[in-house]
């Protein structure tokens, strides 16, 4: 696996290409304390600047945990493409209603009972400052086909990229 890093804009571009292939997350917050305090999250959006935005409710656990402390950590996993990433970032809770309006659709009434009126209902834009990816380029079977013929002959194959991103 080769190593690529990337900066700023092709740093922001690949952050975005992979959560959106993946759009489930863990978000990781409180991460000083053990055992960690890990949810799954939908990805809202990705934005120009390379934010990521959820939908919460303001009286969730994940919620308080950033009020207190707004390093978090959100966690990527797309087997189908073989692709994952780490991101570390800052957290913000977003409780403005032009925002909240463009993130909601009616997939949340699910979690919010009176929609995009539910006083419940808050964002969470996370600003990554750093991340850590890793991209198997091809499918499944070349890479079990590239894995299986440097077993055979001892060669190292170049089964995809890894790299840290700095936003």
């Amino acid at each position: 696996m080769s190593t690529k890093n990337l900066y700023d804009a092709e740093a922001r571009e690949k952050i975005k290409s992979i959560v959106e292939d993946s759009k489930t997350g863990m978000l990781v917050t409180k991460i000083g304390d053990k055992p960690l305090n890990a949810v799954p999250m939908y990805t809202k959006q990705v934005d120009d600047h390379g934010a990521l935005w959820f939908l919460s409710r303001s009286d969730s656990e994940h919620n308080r945990n950033i009020e207190d402390d707004r390093e978090v950590q959100l966690l990527y996993c797309n087997n189908a493409d073989k692709e994952y990433i780490s991101i570390f970032g800052e957290a913000f809770i977003e409780t403005n209603k032009e925002v909240l309006d463009e993130l909601y659709s009616k997939i949340d009434d699910a979690w919010f009972e009176q929609g995009k009126d539910d006083p419940a209902l808050t964002g969470i834009k996370v600003n990554p400052s750093e991340a850590y990816y890793w991209d198997n380029k091809s499918n499944k079977y070349i890479t079990l086909f590239k894995i299986g013929m440097a077993a055979l002959s001892g060669e190292r194959k170049d089964i995809g990229e890894k790299g840290k991103l700095n936003v």
